[in-house]
């Protein structure tokens, strides 16, 4: 087992900085802050930023002629920045110094993934052969979810003097992070004060404009030795100026306090009034610290993932990265899943289908976590309802892009880079996203075993889900089957047919077997419910026998097309042109993003059997086989191995795999069908984000869903593993490049059950608990049991 628990940088190349900072920012679920250094405010190289789960605002800009409202993620006000300057004492004062100085020798960042700790080592020299060694340490605290910590340390070598130090909380920032965003307007704090209270603490507060969060940051700068500060107050900022003496057996220290309120808090308070007060009785940094490694040391026991090898080095970064993002604090929370993370503001912050990645793997490890999310689509189940109404159906319609409302936040205009055109988006007709919804419903009701919130709250989102999905089929009578017409898949490259002049596709196979599966899986929940709950829930959402038996017609006839042997991904996608693939490699090398590129030549992707990402084979990563061809059968169609592996092999030679998630999909159905070729598309899942595999991506955000799929990936793809009513069922598949690996999880009452697999073999450790014994579904249908306080091994083969 590995004991890689770093990520490092060694030596400065400004090229990289963005995805330095994105890779080593640090959160606790609640905010984040960018790893980015902090002499330096944003530029061309550097952006630093901080974020708040949930908070979010709306302005209007006006682009290509029109104008567009958008909802991002807010960037709040740089609390990291720090600028300081030797003052030898023979010699004039030098510069501000920063990574980009001339007189940088030595440059070296460390992440501290088991505790938590960014750690930045940065040693200058002049020509005069003076020498600064400058080091960082920045924690974002896990323990309190309100607190962050900074703190500088300054060492000269080979003169004497002292060195000027300006601690700066800098409200004048904006949203700027996203190159391809910049047209759009970037300026969401207003109402900006600041001010000093006493024991060294600087304050800023502000508001967004609509819906008018009211922000608070608050910073106590402490400097060792004790120096009195000159304190300067801006009308949106604040610096506090230090004179640090310096020598060779002398050094300085300077430690920044962030204390972070708003109104989105609770219980409610003054945000500036809560900050400053918490800034100011914040412990000391080694206590801050200690207690900070204690909270992480928990969340990695409780989500533990040993993998060997580069490839468990890499898993535990994504594990880390989730876990900044979604951690325990994030249940007490009204925030979804942001797909970029924290850690910048690419999708502008927003929630996406990503969650249908992320949750499998947190209800394994902190169902809590996951229950506070689908609350949150819950929350916004009014808002998904009206959108179902005005689009003239009913049910729920929950929108591709939400953020803090719950109203479809897709935008309306996108600019391909490549061509420098806007062009409209009509991404905003993947309906798909309330099936996925459903599904993290049902799969997390029957894996945590939590009833009560299946029968309440989400048979809610379930049955509404279902209820849009029966209303929006329409009949074919040619066909005697039920339609989806005018949306688009997962694929993202189709939203027309060729030379059409309305948009949207017919019949996505994966939008029409999952619409079928949630109305399938709607009747069956009534019918477990108790006759108490039925009635309450057909009266409040009007639900007679003759809609519910509607349900059940379309539930079995929802039309499923097929070409040539195979599932088409949507209905005459087999009678589109082929691309002319290895023409286009040949010319462009990475064609990932396919559609830019033809766009930019005047020619559409609408006309080509490619795809962007996986689609027909999302069915293979959302069902097992025997579930999938159950489905398809219950549709009326014939779907076996044989067909499933064509079909595969024939999206396999069409995909672009211009996102994250289209490696990992692939790389599951492969794995799970003994396929070659699994690892290459496995292991560009792992790499998709720690080499930027796209080309500058990552520094605007992290992939979240594909971090956290990469991780389900392991524990439940190579391990087929499922947990439900009747035990953890396990039917591990051989991956040479992952012979062996171990993990622990929470189920049927059971805290930190522990899995191992090797080649063969499956250890399950049950720890002593009050609880029953714990039953296991190995290949074949063979049940054993594991009692609390008992290891067992079994042969797999």
């Amino acid at each position: 087992m590995t004991d890689r628990w770093s990520w490092d940088y060694d030596g400065y190349d400004p090229g990289r900085e963005r995805l330095l900072e994105a890779l080593c920012t640090l959160g606790n679920g609640r905010f984040a802050t960018r790893g980015s250094a902090p002499e330096c405010a944003a530029d061309a190289v550097h952006y630093p930023g901080t974020y708040l789960a949930g908070c979010y605002d709306r302005l209007t800009s006006l682009v290509a002629g029109e104008r567009v409202e958008n909802e991002e993620l807010v960037n709040l006000p740089n609390w990291t920045l720090l600028r300081y300057r030797c003052l030898p004492a023979d010699g004039p004062a030098g510069d501000w110094l920063t990574p980009d100085s001339a007189g940088l020798r030595h440059y070296r960042v460390h992440l501290d993934l088991r505790a938590g700790v960014l750690t930045r080592r940065m040693l200058f020299r002049d020509d005069r052969g003076r020498r600064l060694l400058v080091r960082h340490i920045r924690i974002v605290h896990m323990g309190d979810a309100r607190l962050a910590v900074q703190r500088s340390m300054f060492r000269a070598y080979g003169w004497s003097g002292a060195v000027e130090v300006e601690s700066v909380l800098d409200g004048a920032v904006v949203n700027a992070g996203v190159e391809r965003y910049r047209d759009l307007e970037g300026r969401h704090l207003t109402d900006h004060r600041t001010g000093f209270g006493p024991e060294g603490v600087a304050g800023v507060s502000c508001r967004t404009a609509d819906p008018g969060v009211h922000l608070a940051m608050a910073v106590r700068t402490v400097t060792r030795p004790v120096r009195a500060a000159r304190q300067t107050a801006t009308s949106t900022g604040t610096v506090q100026t230090y004179r640090l003496p310096l020598g060779p057996r002398r050094s300085a220290t300077v430690v920044k306090t962030l204390a972070l309120h708003s109104s989105l808090d609770r219980p409610a308070g003054d945000p500036l009034t809560e900050a400053v007060d918490a800034a100011a009785r914040a412990p000391a940094f080694p206590a801050l610290l200690s207690a900070h490694r204690s909270s992480w040391q928990r969340l990695w026991e409780q989500g533990e993932l040993h993998v060997p090898g580069e490839a468990g080095h890499i898993l535990r970064l994504h594990l880390f990265h989730l876990l900044q993002t979604l951690s325990p604090h994030t249940a007490e929370l009204d925030v979804g899943v942001p797909a970029r993370g924290l850690h910048g503001e690419a999708y502008r912050g927003h929630v996406f289908w990503d969650e249908l990645f992320v949750l499998p793997y947190l209800t394994l490890h902190f169902p809590e976590v996951v229950r506070a999310l689908l609350m949150y689509r819950h929350r916004r189940l009014p808002a998904a309802r009206t959108a179902a109404r005005e689009a003239g159906g009913q049910g729920a319609m929950f929108p591709w892009q939400s953020a803090s409302s719950g109203r479809e936040e897709t935008q309306e205009l996108h600019l391909n880079p490549r061509s420098g055109r806007w062009l409209a988006d009509h991404s905003h007709l993947q309906r798909h996203v309330g099936s996925a919804i459903a599904l993290n419903v049902w799969r997390y009701a029957q894996a945590a075993g939590d009833q009560g919130f299946l029968h309440g709250a989400g048979a809610e989102l379930l049955l509404e889900v279902a209820r849009y999905w029966a209303g929006a089929a329409t009949y074919d009578a040619e066909r005697d089957r039920y339609r989806l017409r005018g949306v688009m898949g997962p694929d993202e490259y189709h939203d027309a047919y060729p030379d059409a002049t309305t948009p949207g596709i017919d019949d996505n196979a994966y939008t029409n077997a999952t619409a079928a599966w949630v109305l399938a899986r709607g009747l069956e929940l009534l019918a477990e419910l108790s006759d108490a709950r039925r009635a309450e829930l057909t009266e409040r959402l009007s639900l007679d026998a003759g809609e519910l038996s509607h349900w059940e017609d379309v539930s079995r006839r929802l039309y499923v097309p097929f070409h040539r042997g195979v599932i088409s991904q949507f209905e005459g996608f087999g009678e589109l042109a082929e691309l002319e693939w290895d023409r286009y490699r040949d010319r462009y090398g990475d064609i990932r993003r396919l559609d830019r590129i033809l766009e930019a030549e005047g020619d559409t992707v609408n006309r080509y059997q490619a795809s962007k990402q996986a689609d027909t084979l999302m069915l293979g990563h959302v069902f097992r086989p025997a579930e999938l061809y159950a489905l398809f059968g219950r549709l009326g169609y014939a779907l076996d191995d044989e067909v499933w592996r064509a079909t595969v092999a024939y999206y396999l030679r069409r995909t672009s795999h211009g996102s994250t998630l289209s490696s990992l999909v692939h790389g599951w159905v492969l794995a799970r069908q003994q396929g070659t070729g699994a690892w290459e598309f496995c292991r560009e899942a792992l790499l998709a984000d720690v080499a930027d595999v796209q080309g500058g991506t990552t520094g605007e955000g992290i992939h979240l869903g594909a971090m956290a799929g990469t991780l389900d990936l392991v524990e439940r793809g190579i391990t087929g593993l499922e947990a439900g009513p009747e035990g953890l069922r396990v039917a591990p598949v051989a991956l040479r490049e992952i012979p062996r690996f171990a993990f622990t999880l929470s189920f049927g009452g059971h805290q930190g059950v522990r899995l191992r697999i090797l080649p063969g073999r499956l250890g399950v450790r049950v720890p002593a608990s009050p609880a029953g014994p714990l039953t296991v579904v190995l290949p074949g249908e063979r049940r054993v049991t594991v009692g609390p306080g008992e290891e067992h091994w079994f042969r797999l083969r």
